[in-house]
This record gives C-alpha cells, structure tokens and sequence, in this order.
C-alpha cells in the first residue's frame, strides 16, 4: 500500500533494514556508545520541536522536512538498539497492539 508515492514499510521491515546495513558497526559499538548517538538523536529532534513550537504555527516546508528527518533517525537509532540488543519491536509493539495488555492513559 502507498502513501502520496511512498511505500509503506513495517517495524519489522525497518528494523532489518537498519540490521542489514549497519549491524556490524553498531554491534562493535556497543549499547553505550550507541545509547548516547541514540539520546542525541532525541535532542535534535526536541530542538526541532521546540524550535517549530515556540512559533505557534505551521512549520514552513523546509521545518517540515527537517522534523521528518529527525522523526527517522530516532526511529532507525531505536532499531540499532533494539538490533544489539536482540530485541524484536514487533514482538515489543504487542504491548499496544493486544487490547489485554495495557489499559488507561497517562495524563
């Protein structure tokens, strides 16, 4: 299924993607080394936030474009860790996916 021409990909999909193309490296790494690329991922997209927040309008395209990118590259640094960490998201995501397993919202 496509969304405005893009495909769509699956947690599965990414997370083997990121594993195939960069596993060897992340995996020499380590958790730690990884961890900190992962948290600066987090603050460059806090910052992106923030920055497109504080205006309290639409961000321009170009704004738009950066927040997609830093949305990706926590994604794919969240399936580093996930990767040498032998954890599987999909099986992780169940936690939200089974209606049995989490109740309620946080305030």
């Amino acid at each position: 299924m496509s969304n405005d021409g893009l495909t769509d990909i699956t947690v599965s999909q990414i997370q083997e993607l990121i594993r195939e193309r960069y596993f060897a490296s992340d995996n020499d790494r380590g958790t730690g080394g990884t961890f900190l690329y992962f948290m600066e991922e987090i603050g460059e997209l806090a910052t992106a936030l923030a920055n497109n927040n504080r205006r309290r309008s639409e961000p321009t395209p170009e704004e738009r474009d950066n927040l997609e990118e830093e949305f990706a590259d926590v994604i794919a640094w969240l399936c580093t860790l996930a990767n040498i960490n032998g954890i599987d998201l999909t099986k992780a995501l169940t936690k939200y996916t089974d209606p049995t397993r989490v109740e309620g919202v946080k305030d």
